[in-house]
């Protein structure tokens, strides 16, 4: 077996520089050639306008971006594109997005194409054993691509890293498809999703880190490291490693392992610059739930009862997920020293609801089509979409009684920008381009 393409990791000073050190002990550019069609494959899962956003350790930075797009400039690059399919319904118009991110002045400064997937054409691709995915036209036809991940946290997944970061070249269908069960479950799904693309490239962004990723509600951290390889499964190696998980903790790089005949042992890698062991930190990816599986643990501590929220699972879509811990801020809310009326609340594509509760909300589509006709169920709540609409959520519960604030999720929202302080390290301005 040919030996695997060292990984470079490099402390964070300048991002420029930063970058160029860690191409250069990582030999990063020596699979391209200034004649390909490159595609730059962010991580932007999404963006809101309306309400206060931390991207720390959400979104990939910006200078991270425009370093990289500099250095392949540098190096004589001129068809260079940068494309991302971020959630649909979540997000606004990619092209706001690029343009909020700054992405604009590198198309005016370098002459960069931006794509986003959700707009374009999708190719039916076939993965063998009829597994069937649409992948963004613009991904299969680059000659390569320089996958830009963030180093965080999945509340399924435990980390959501390079391989991870791939799902988002995919239509919504088949993102939705890769959250099903059995051979379909998660963490078989979108290890697969490489196999077909011409990644030559990839650099976590490790400038802020995400506890209880992959979304904003989750806690970020400033970390100041670019992970880089031409090897994406050895990058991701490291970059759990820094997070603090071996990689047999972590399903789908067992499953990448198995499928591709590698060892699932760091000290089998080159790994160059710093030591990993300097900057490994065990960061959480799970949330804390009541052993008898009715909630959050923050409200069994708060006395909550009468309600029964099941706990996510890898079945429940990235639209639901991103969703879910907004809907249980609302129904923290709505919860005034009074116990609940007997409501369990059941997500995704495998909790059946129970036969002993007076209420049954069923929280997005797939939940909803799972339980149409089950027998259990007294009074059905059904909360359609896909994913729903909080909102929407707030009005129907409140039909039954169940009062939720949705200004208290709003309050939430400014919470959870109003913790990051620049002094502190967080800043914003790693989201624009100068």
């Amino acid at each position: 077996m040919a030996k695997a393409a060292p990984v470079s990791i490099v402390k964070v000073t300048n991002v420029y520089e930063s970058l160029q050190e860690s191409l250069r002990l990582s030999d990063g550019l020596a699979d391209l050639n200034t004649q390909d069609r490159i595609l730059i494959k962010p991580n932007i899962v999404s963006w809101d306008f309306d309400l206060p956003f931390p991207p720390y350790g959400v979104v990939t930075t910006s200078v991270v971006i425009s370093a990289l797009v500099r250095i392949l400039a540098d190096h004589g690059f001129r068809d260079v594109t940068i494309g991302e399919g971020a959630l649909p319904g979540l997000s606004p118009d990619g092209d706001v997005v690029y343009e909020t991110l700054g992405y604009r002045t590198l198309q005016e400064r370098y002459g960069v194409k931006l794509v986003d997937f959700n707009k374009g054409e999708f190719l039916s691709i076939d993965y063998g054993d009829g597994l069937m995915l649409d992948i963004a036209k613009q991904a299969i036809e680059a000659d390569k691509i320089i996958n830009v991940p963030v180093l965080k946290t999945h509340n399924q997944a435990k980390v959501s890293l390079g391989i991870k970061n791939l799902k988002g070249c995919l239509n919504k269908k088949s993102k939705q498809s890769c959250h099903g069960i059995g051979d379909q479950e998660l963490s078989r799904m979108f290890p697969r999703i490489i196999d077909k693309l011409p990644v030559a490239l990839t650099i976590i962004d490790g400038l802020y880190t995400l506890e209880k990723g992959p979304g904003p509600t989750g806690k970020a951290f400033r970390k100041n490291l670019l992970i880089s390889s031409r090897d994406p499964f050895a990058c991701d190696l490291v970059g759990a490693a820094i997070l603090g998980y071996q990689a047999k903790e972590v399903a789908h790089l067992c499953n990448y392992a198995q499928s591709h005949g590698r060892s699932l042992e760091l000290a089998d890698y080159e790994v160059k610059g710093e030591n990993v062991a300097d900057h490994q930190e065990y960061v959480t990816y799970d949330w804390e739930w009541s052993e008898e599986d009715t909630g959050p643990a923050g409200f069994e501590k708060r006395g909550i009862t009468g309600l029964a929220i099941r706990k996510y699972d890898s079945s429940l879509c990235t639209g639901c997920s991103v969703q879910y811990n907004p809907m249980l801020i609302l129904l923290s809310s709505a919860f005034k020293g009074e116990p609940f009326p007997n409501v369990e609340v059941v997500s995704g594509k495998q909790h059946l609801a129970a036969n002993s509760f007076d209420n049954t909300v069923l929280f997005g589509k797939c939940a909803c089509h799972l339980n149409k006709n089950n027998p259990n169920i007294k009074k059905a709540i059904p909360i359609w979409g896909c994913p729903p609409d909080l909102e929407k959520f707030v009005e129907l519960l409140a039909k039954e009684g169940i009062e939720c604030d949705y200004k208290e999720y709003v309050r939430f929202r400014h919470y959870l920008f109003g913790r990051y302080k620049e002094s502190e390290g967080f800043s914003l301005a790693d989201w624009s381009v100068k």
